[in-house]
This record gives structure tokens, sequence and C-alpha cells, in this order.
């Protein structure tokens, strides 16, 4: 989902036209109208890159390159493992224990590469979103405010009990050849679908939960001169600069994921890379391009991910978690429901967060605090109950082989895309 809002029927063929605030964060930001420019002009290339949004699919894309070089460097992407150890420390400095959550003890955020990996991505998703002048506080009405809250702590126990989110547990997970990551993304669907379904209820049935006043502050000007790029392009070399806080001779590791994090934040603001989109817009609008673009996505990483464990230049169990099948599917469902709620998943209400958005903030102070709390108290009674068969670790080419677990993956890519082109020409899972 770019996470625009949700579309009206009168709007359908008109791109991210709103409906109802509670579906998504806030209103797209205005897009930069730069004059013409010759070509090779810089003014030129200034407005290829900030004047529009950039396609989902090429975001995708380049995000799935950026993944598989994590995954050369150590582990590919993962978003919510960064803020649980943004939690896990602030707890820490507050004395709170976290046995469970930590047995050997919380890793300093500094020393943590996918907590810095999700600082990164903040700081280079509000590099780019002042690059383009589409910063701005954007404040939503109560009501909104909630749901980013709530959503956030849905997220938080989905991810824990689910042991992943939307891009570890399915844009990852499917790529690194996951069993589980495969019942993970069935859950999302169900949760994403009651979400829906509860969301248009509220809308037609109690409107004002979610209406009122809201305000934009600190935009740029549509017209004129503004600071914003300036601002945008010191951000970024702050960002950067965090690589010197390691030592380049041992910390290689480290500096890699504050580097490509950055890259990361950039791409996911400009081509406004959304999971919740794509996954609602089945049941929403019937819009097939967004689960297109991702299928894109999933299947560079694929065949990246694939190399890299089949050749033994990475570990073949990354990104493939203890979670199948209950935990995968609870988990997932309760995950699917937050992040339609909050209006972004992890790495989309980070992103978010770096636009400005205050229901994302809240959507991320949820996640922060619950992440840690549900690791700690939540998941080990969750995972007690169930015996072992129900959380195992699926690791696809064990049963089917590469070559047949590869297979499997693109059949059942093909067999969604099928089945989202199908459901966009008939309408008949979709609400609008």
């Amino acid at each position: 989902m770019s996470d625009e809002e949700v579309e009206s029927k009168d709007s359908v063929m008109q791109e991210e036209k709103e409906i109802v605030k509670e579906v998504e964060s806030g209103p797209k930001p205005e897009e930069v109208t730069e004059p013409p420019a010759k070509k090779g002009d810089s003014d030129g290339l200034y407005a290829k890159l900030f004047g529009k949004s950039w396609e989902m699919w090429i975001g995708c894309i380049i995000l799935s390159v950026l993944s598989v070089c994590l995954f050369l460097i150590m582990s590919p992407w993962g978003s919510s493992g960064g803020l649980l150890s943004w939690g896990q420390n602030m707890f820490d400095i507050v004395g709170v224990g976290l046995s469970n959550s930590a047995p050997n003890g919380v890793t300093a955020l500094l020393d943590n590469r996918y907590g810095m990996l999700s600082i990164t991505m903040l700081i280079g998703a509000m590099g780019a979103a002042l690059m383009a002048k589409e910063f701005a506080i954007r404040v939503p009405p109560k009501g909104e405010m909630a749901k980013g809250l709530f959503g956030g702590v849905l997220m938080g126990i989905g991810a824990i009990i689910g042991m992943g989110c939307t891009i570890g547990q399915f844009y990852s997970g499917w790529a690194a050849l996951s069993g589980g990551a495969l019942v993970f993304v069935l859950g999302l669907f169900i949760g994403v679908f009651i979400a829906v379904k509860y969301l248009l209820w509220e809308m037609e049935n109690h409107p004002g939960l979610s209406s009122g006043k809201s305000s934009t502050l600190l935009a740029a000007k549509t017209k004129g001169g503004s600071l914003q790029p300036l601002a945008g392009i010191i951000v970024l070399a702050i960002g950067a600069a965090l690589m010197f806080l390691y030592d380049g001779a041992t910390e290689q590791v480290l500096i890699g994921f504050v580097l490509i994090g950055l890259m990361i934040g950039f791409v996911l603001q400009r081509s406004r890379f959304c999971i919740v989109r794509t996954l609602r817009e089945t049941f929403l609008t019937g819009d097939s391009e967004p689960t297109q673009a991702l299928i894109g996505g999933i299947i560079v990483g694929l065949i990246g991910f694939t190399i890299i464990k089949y050749r033994g230049l990475g570990a073949p169990m990354s990104m493939v978690a203890g979670n199948f099948w209950v935990p995968a599917i609870i988990g997932g469902v309760i995950f699917g429901l937050g992040m339609t709620i909050a209006g972004g998943c992890t790495v989309g209400s980070t992103w978010r967060a770096g636009e400005g958005h205050v229901k994302l903030w809240l959507a991320l102070v949820g996640l922060v605090i619950t992440l840690p709390l549900a690791a700690e108290y939540i998941k080990p009674a969750f995972l007690d109950m169930l015996p072992a068969s129900m959380q195992q670790q699926i690791f696809l080419p064990d049963t089917f082989g590469y070559g047949g677990s590869v297979c499997l993956i693109l059949l059942i890519l093909l067999l969604w895309n099928v089945f989202v082109k199908w459901n966009e020409k008939t309408g008949r899972l979709t609400a609008i």
C-alpha cells in the first residue's frame, strides 16, 4: 500500500483518493513540479528523482538487490528485529529486566546491526522526503492517532508470536525459502480482510470515531523556493556520517548495515513501498499493480537468496524461523489486523514516520514498547502451550530440494498474480 487514503467508489480510477482516514496514515504529499529541463541538465536529474514518486516495482527491485547485499554482508533485510532492539535498550536504560526477551543481555544499540538499520532507514526516508519537498508534520484527528498506537501494539504482539513481520516473514522470508513464511502470509491475508471489513463498517456506522480536526505543519511551499532540499542533504549526510562511529577494519558489517539502511529508507520513501496497500487493495478496490510490483521484487530476492544459500555464501537457515505452523498463522492474523488499522507495517510505519506522519510515529511507539514486552511475557507462555510439531523450523529445500522449492514459490506467485488479475477484472472480492 502506498498508504494513501482509501479510494472512494467515484474515484477508483484515480490513484490513492481518500474516503476513510482510518485506513491510511495521512494524505499523500504533494508532488514537486519541476520546470522542464534540457536533457542532461542537473535540474532534469533532480526532477526525475524527486519530482514525483517512483513506480513501486522499481522500488521493489532495488530493495531486493539491497537485501541481497545485506545477506552477502551478514543477513537479509528485516525490520521488527531493529525496533525490538530499540525497545530493549529503552527498557534497559530505565532498569526493566528482560530475561526472556534478551537472555544474554541487551545488545547496545550501536552494536546491533538491525537496530542501526532501522535508525538509518528512518533517516534515509526523512532525507528523501525533504529532498522531494514532501516532509510535513501531519497531525490527524485523535481517533486516527489512537489507531496508530493500537495498531502498533497489535503489530508488536503479532511480530513476536509469528517471529517476524512483513519483511522478515514475507518479503525476505519467501525469498529465503521458509515454510513458516508461507503460512505467515496466509495469516496476514486473514487479518487484513477482517481489518478492512471493520474499517468500512466503522466508516458507515460510526464515522465520528476517526473524524475531527487535523493539521499540517512545516510543509514546503508549493510555489517558490524551499529550504527542505538543503535540509534533506544535511539529514542524509548525518546518516552517512554514522559509519564513522565504527572501526573500518573490524566493524565492516555494521558499517554496511548503516549505509545500506540509509539507501533502503531513501528507496522506500521515493517508491512509496507498502505491503499493507498490496494486501489491502485485493479486498478494497481490486487494484493488482501493487501485488505485481511486490511479486517482481520477491522473485529478484528469491534468485539472489537461492544462489547465496546454494553456494554456501550465507547461512542456509537465515530468515527461516521456527514458526511452522501455528505461531506463523496466529502471528500473521494479529499483525495483519494491526498494520491495516495503523496504516503501515513495521517498515511502512518507519518511512512514513520519516515523512512526518504523527499517526505512524505513534505506531512506532506502540511497536517499540510492545515488542520487548511481548517477547518477555507473551511469547514464552504461548509457545509453552504448543507441541513441538506446531512450531517447527521448516526450510523448504530440506523437503523439496532447491529446484523444487524455487518452483514451488514461483508457482504460488504465479497463482497469486492470476488471482489478483481475476479479482481486478470481476470485482468478486472487492468492497468498492
